[in-house]
């Protein structure tokens, strides 16, 4: 190890030096207002960098917030802003901070789970990291595609306008559905002040970003955030539209804010980059294929503290099974683990009694969501199905995870 290369927790005078680097790391130009939104959930005391002589080489950040697991909210450790300048590859950085992170972050003992975005999906697996939610992207031939009927006698209204002024109802409706919706994390003012954040030198030549709000009797029931791309051609109007995001808590309110998506004057196409992969909009519209659907990873979980994070979150079925889970980093979580429970609540305790299947960590943090099938995994030669007795189902879930943002 080359004691010159210093890793330390940061302080707050380490951000606009910790954005450079990711300027450079990720090839990008973080704008001014990003930086500000970005410095405002920023947690120093979470942040650690390696420093060679006395200048930031590399970087790894928890941001703290809650998740939505099958049947639960839970804290989890939002990790991000990972990187390690290009003259300082390979020589065991990122290693160093992964471990030192996830050490840090079981000894605090608030998160039972991390949570990441992979930029190369090959990296986290090393540090127990295993792909636990898909996404699907959407690229659809707008025009080629038809939607139910509106009703006779629609029981909303559509509100369109700036995001920020239509934030009240915009973070109502958020919280309203998020304990119900796998996947999503908790938004405070400023999260949504990150999430909003639309310097136009970011909009690659697009509008800025715009909200509507599906008004029902009783309040909102649902929005949309997106932006127009302009385009036109020797056929004429071009553009497309670019969907953020989309909640709606009743299936009346989806269908009208994708009927509002989808007839957006002057646009052929309409985009959308974080989906669920079993998404309502593939088994509205009449042309499914003109949806241009894409699958890709999503979310990435990361198991801190196996009794905590299985007892926390419930299951689709009942359930009593061991677990054999080897954990080379976070060694305490390594043996044999007697899960039980169900629907209503469940309990993890360790034990001595024979195991029904053996995993690693990954396994267990890809399967933790309900979206990746245990049976898929052994089929694949990740999971040991060591009896008959098979917890699939009951690791399952009604609804995919939905991937609402990139943190």
């Amino acid at each position: 190890m080359n004691e010159a290369l210093r890793l330390r927790i940061s302080t707050a005078d380490d951000h606009p030096a910790i954005s450079d680097l990711l300027d450079t790391v990720f090839h990008e130009e973080i704008a001014r207002e990003h930086r500000e939104a970005s410095a405002g959930v920023f947690e120093p005391e979470r942040s650690l960098v390696i420093e060679d002589a006395g200048a930031i080489v590399a970087h790894t950040n928890v941001l703290s917030r809650d998740l939505t697991v099958p049947g639960a909210v839970v804290p989890a450790a939002h990790v991000t802003g990972v990187g390690v300048l290009p003259t300082h590859r390979r020589r065991g950085l990122l290693t160093r901070m992964m471990h030192r992170q996830l050490h840090d972050v079981a000894e605090a003992g608030r998160e039972p789970v991390a949570v990441l975005w992979a930029s190369e999906t090959k990296i986290y697996p090393r540090f127990g990291y295993g792909p636990a939610c898909a996404r699907l992207t959407f690229s659809i031939m707008n025009r080629e595609v038809r939607l139910p009927a509106p009703p006779a006698e629609p029981a909303g209204q559509l509100r369109m306008g700036d995001p920020q002024d239509l934030l009240p109802a915009v973070a109502k409706i958020y919280d309203q559905l998020r304990p119900e919706r796998v996947g999503w994390s908790d938004r405070d003012d400023r999260w949504w002040r990150v999430v909003l954040a639309d310097p136009k030198d970011d909009r690659d030549g697009a509008t800025k970003l715009w909200a509507v709000v599906h008004e029902g009797p009783g309040g909102p029931t649902g929005y949309a955030l997106w932006r127009v791309k302009d385009s036109w051609d020797e056929r004429g109007p071009n553009a497309e539209v670019q969907v953020r995001e989309v909640a709606a808590a009743d299936p009346e309110t989806y269908l009208a804010l994708w009927r509002f998506l989808l007839g957006i004057d002057l646009s052929r196409a309409v985009t959308v980059r974080l989906a669920a992969a079993d998404e309502p909009l593939q088994y509205l519209v009449d042309e499914p294929r003109r949806l241009g659907p894409a699958l890709l990873d999503g979310l990435w979980i990361r198991v801190i503290d196996v009794p905590r994070a299985l007892a926390a979150r419930r299951y689709a079925a009942p359930v009593d099974v061991v677990l054999d889970v080897t954990d080379p980093i976070l060694t305490q979580n390594t043996g044999r683990w007697r899960l039980t429970g169900g629907p209503d609540g469940a309990t993890c305790e360790r034990t001595s009694d024979p195991a029904d299947l053996a995993c690693s960590i990954t396994e267990l943090g890809a399967a933790y969501l309900g979206a990746t099938s245990l049976a898929s995994l052994a089929a694949a030669g990740r999971v040991r199905q060591l009896t008959a007795n098979d917890p699939t189902v009951a690791f399952g879930w009604h609804r995919r995870p939905s991937p609402t943002e990139i943190f």
